[in-house]
């Protein structure tokens, strides 16, 4: 058995994945309006309607995540709703204990593989226990775009089953969904078809779903496209939780997900 619900809201408010967050309000306004502007960084992949203006998108992110919903409020600590989070995760566990029931195909990948790979880990060797697919492909693949570190070639690499984007340092921070179109064209130009699901974040997730796959993904309250693509019907569960913390701070998460999330 894994944690109860109640077990999990706890340990959501205690580590500030959920609740009172660090992610302030001013970044969660500005990502909110970059995305109403269609700023592709912060699009993930996705092609919201024009309708998402940034009041319709803090409304959703009030109700979807638990974000204070009123716009005068503009500057300090932001909040999700732990509730939210969890339902959501019942949600994430309900599909991805499909993919272990049925042995499905299915590609691990994340934009923020300091905090969050190890947990796709867990999931992917999950998978795999359960005679399933972990898909591995386009690895080497790449572009030349800009990091923290300056212009870099940025190449797609794996480590333990999962996806991430890296230059010449490791792994690197990324919004963008080249790197998950370079993996799905490599699955094709290979004959093998597309994935079953994607397990991922930010553009990995949202590239994903745009291109019709069913798509899970994790997402901070100042990251509204997932939700927007939720909520248009593309991306099939977007969980709300602060995605920059310790990794070793999700263990429960998985725990849950792969133990008593469906009890």
């Amino acid at each position: 058995m894994g944690p109860t619900r109640e077990q999990v809201v706890a340990h959501l408010i205690a580590t500030g994945m959920a609740g009172q967050v660090a992610t302030p309000r001013e970044n969660n306004l500005d990502h909110y309006q970059r995305l109403a502007y269609r700023d592709p960084d912060y699009m993930f992949g996705l092609n919201p309607g024009r309708e998402w203006d940034q009041d319709a998108i803090l409304a959703l992110m009030a109700r979807k995540v638990g974000v204070d919903p009123r716009a005068s409020f503009r500057y300090g600590a932001d909040t999700i709703d732990p509730e939210l989070t969890v339902a959501a995760l019942d949600r994430y566990a309900a599909r991805f204990d499909k993919a272990l029931r049925e042995k499905q195909r299915v590609l691990f990948a994340t934009g923020h593989p300091r905090t969050l790979a190890r947990l796709y880990q867990r999931l992917a060797a999950a998978l795999v226990e359960a005679g399933g697919t972990g898909l591995e492909a386009g690895a080497g693949s790449g572009y030349d775009g800009y990091t923290r570190r300056g212009w870099q070639q940025l190449e797609v690499g794996f480590s333990l089953g999962v996806a991430t984007l890296g230059d010449a340092g490791g792994a690197v921070h990324t919004h963008s969904d080249r790197p998950i179109r370079l993996v799905l064209a490599a699955l094709e130009k290979a004959g093998e078809g597309m994935p079953d699901l994607v397990v991922a974040d930010h553009g990995w997730c949202g590239g994903a779903a745009f291109a019709g796959v069913d798509a899970i993904g994790f997402a901070d309250c100042n990251d509204p496209a997932l939700f927007v693509g939720e909520e248009e019907g593309t991306v099939a569960v977007a969980v709300p939780l602060d995605d920059g913390i310790d990794p070793e701070r999700y263990d429960l998460l998985g725990e849950y997900i792969l133990g008593s999330g469906l009890a």
